[in-house]
This record gives structure tokens, C-alpha cells and sequence, in this order.
């Protein structure tokens, strides 16, 4: 094997050691850390409550497929790294910073109901707040129903995640949290598929999930479909960059990112499906 310049002109300039290593091809550039994380952005107005439907197609452990995504909080499955199934709802405090112990507790999110089998929890690194883990094994193929409901007192707003599995055979609500907002209802109203392993391997992986039947309901109008989403994805800059796809198949919305994935069009594409499926049942009053 022949050495490396650098060997004999170490004396000289740094350009030149970085020069000659790059002619005898030491020069890589590193590998992507994740998957690409992909967004559908669904052209709504603002809602009391915000309903749609999820089927994983392809998953791997690090994924997490958000369904009903708000300006405050998500709610959807993951697919932990040891490969357990859970399903997750989050909602942030009206602050800044990362750290959940140095929020005030008069600007903490509030929990005024959880169910007895769900586990919740503070969080941080991605500013803070309440979030909430239900442990459900779900399963690729399935269909998986969630709900966010909202109620406004004053500059607070209370929003609530029920879930349905059909394995269940009935809804269930999992968690109330409610933060301050200056009386937000449900807007800026999204879905994504995330990698969050980012172990180098996990870009050469796919995740697949359809998004569908997407409702939202204003108390004066009533219910509205969502045909209309705006397909967008993150700017990380140690993402895999191409490999993320998003469209319609069967008047059902997808999002596609990692492995050999091939984009089919652009970003900020506007995607607009045709209609089917019916608006949920009305919920139990709070």
C-alpha cells in the first residue's frame, strides 16, 4: 500500500496534509446518522378537535409515527429501540429552555386526568413539558385511530388524547394535559414519520405508514375533512438526504423516508386526495 504524502511534507501548510490525503482518497464524508424525518403539513383551520387514522407498513425499532401533531404537542406509536411498542402523547410548556427541573411549577403542564395504566412523566432536550406512554403492541397493517381534544378556560388550554385499537374493540382516553397558551385551540395541525435510533444504521432502513381519514371539528361548523397536505421534511444536516417520499395511493395519504427509498416529488408539494370514510362518533362530555 502506498503512504500518504502527508508523511513527508508534515512540516508544511495544513492545506497541503489535507490536500495529499485527499489525492490518495482518505477523504470520506461521514455517513448519514438517521433517516430524514418527513411531514405532512394539513391545510386546516383551527379546530376543538382533530381526528385521523394510522397504518404502519414498514417499521423498524428507533421509529415513531406521529398522527395528530398541534402548535403544542403530538400524539402517535413508537417503536422503541428494544423494539417495544408504545403509544405516546406530549404537550409542552409555554417556556424556553431544555431542562424540566428549572420550569416554574406555575408554568408546568398541569395533568388533570390520566388513565390508571398510563404512565406519565416530564421531559426535555427538545424544550419541555408533560408527556404520557401507554404500552400497546401494535401491529404493521393494523389501522389505529387517535383523537386530540381541546378546551379553552380563559388563557389555558386543556387537551385531551384518546386512542382506539381495534384489538380493543373501544376508544380509550389516555391522558389529559393542560398548559398555558393564550387561548389556542388545535392549529398548525400535522403527521410525521421520525427516526430518532440515528445510529448510522437506521438510515439504511425503511418506515412506512399511511395517514387517512382526517377529521377536524369546530363546535359552531362541525366536522371537515382533511384533503389537503402541504409534504415537507426536516434540515438536519446529519440526515439522509434523499431518501424520503410522500404521496396518495387509494385516497390515502403516505409518508415514506430511509433504506432505498426514491422521491417521487418535491418539497412543499401540495397533496390533495379525494374523500372517503366517515367523521368519528361524538366523545363523551368532559
Amino acid at each position: 500500500m502506498r503512504k500518504p504524502l502527508f508523511v513527508f511534507v508534515l512540516s508544511f501548510a495544513p492545506f497541503v496534509v489535507f490536500a495529499a490525503a485527499v489525492a490518495n482518497g482518505e477523504e470520506k464524508s461521514e455517513p448519514p446518522r438517521a433517516a430524514r424525518s418527513v411531514h405532512l403539513a394539513y391545510l386546516a383551520e383551527d379546530a376543538d378537535q382533530f381526528y385521523c387514522e394510522v397504518k404502519v407498513e414498514k417499521s423498524t425499532p428507533g421509529s415513531y409515527f406521529m398522527v395528530c401533531g398541534f402548535s403544542h404537542g403530538y400524539f402517535g406509536i413508537q417503536e422503541l429501540g428494544n423494539g417495544k411498542k408504545v403509544v405516546l402523547f406530549s404537550v409542552w410548556d409555554p417556556t424556553k429552555g431544555d431542562s424540566p427541573t428549572d420550569v416554574p411549577e406555575e408554568q408546568r403542564v398541569e395533568v388533570p386526568y390520566h388513565a390508571d395504566d398510563v404512565t406519565v412523566r416530564r421531559f426535555g432536550g427538545e424544550g419541555t413539558g408533560g408527556q404520557s406512554f401507554f404500552n400497546w403492541d401494535w401491529k404493521v397493517s393494523q389501522t389505529y385511530r387517535f383523537l386530540v381534544r381541546c378546551e379553552v378556560t380563559e388563557k389555558k388550554t386543556a387537551y385531551s388524547a384518546w386512542f382506539f385499537a381495534p384489538e380493543a374493540g373501544s376508544r380509550k382516553q389516555l391522558v389529559t394535559f393542560r398548559t398555558r397558551t393564550g387561548g389556542d385551540r388545535l392549529k398548525g395541525l400535522y403527521s410525521f414519520i421520525e427516526d430518532f435510533r440515528r445510529d448510522t444504521k437506521s438510515a439504511d432502513e425503511t418506515r412506512r405508514a399511511t395517514f387517512t381519514n382526517g377529521w377536524i371539528n369546530d363546535k359552531k361548523t362541525g366536522w371537515k375533512s382533511l384533503n389537503k397536505a402541504r409534504f415537507t421534511a426536516s434540515s438536519a444536516t446529519w440526515e439522509a438526504r434523499n431518501t424520503i417520499d410522500a404521496g396518495i395511493v387509494s385516497g390515502q395519504f403516505y409518508l415514506q423516508t430511509g433504506g432505498d427509498t426514491k422521491q417521487t416529488r418535491p418539497l412543499n408539494a401540495i397533496l390533495e386526495r379525494w374523500h372517503e370514510g366517515a367523521p368519528p362518533s361524538p366523545l363523551p362530555k368532559p
